[in-house]
């Protein structure tokens, strides 16, 4: 059975052009990966919970804001790793300095022995479309065009 995640494509206007918010993972792995690492929040869910549910269970995890509203579902994506993706856009403006990560434990260094915490998300932020395609996992660029189609 493949695995599945869903989550929320959050977008604004400033200035009178479309932004969207994109996290950037946290942990020893990803610090010094920038373009094609960034996601929309997001996780994985199995049968038991609606992927809309899932969807704002895992953005409230990965930033520490309750997101609600007007949700414009979007067509699933598949990652490169096989993991198809849910998600659903919404007009929701967010403070990226307002965010609060929940942790996660790994063993750090790799065979030392030792565990330490990292933040499941070190960074968010809002970027234009052009900057988004760029920073965006490759697999879920996707919901950005369609994005941009919904709201034409």
């Amino acid at each position: 059975m493949s695995r599945k995640s869903a989550g929320l494509l959050c977008y604004r206007f400033a200035s009178d052009e479309l932004q969207v918010l994109l996290l950037h993972p946290g942990g020893p792995f990803w610090a010094k990966k920038d373009l094609g690492s960034w996601s929309i929040p997001k996780g994985e869910f199995d049968d038991s919970e609606s992927p809309l549910e899932a969807a704002k269970r895992e953005a409230f995890e990965e930033t520490g804001i309750r997101i609600d509203g007007a949700f414009i579902e979007l067509l699933p994506v598949k990652q490169k790793s096989g993991k198809q993706v849910f998600a659903w856009a919404l007009e929701y403006d967010i403070d990226p300095a307002a965010i609060k990560s929940n942790l996660f434990e790994m063993e750090w260094p790799p065979h030392s022995g030792k565990k330490a915490e990292f933040p499941e998300i070190d960074k968010a932020g809002w970027f234009s479309i052009d900057e988004a395609r760029q920073k965006i996992i490759e697999g879920q660029k996707p919901l950005i065009d369609e994005l941009i189609e919904k709201l034409q």
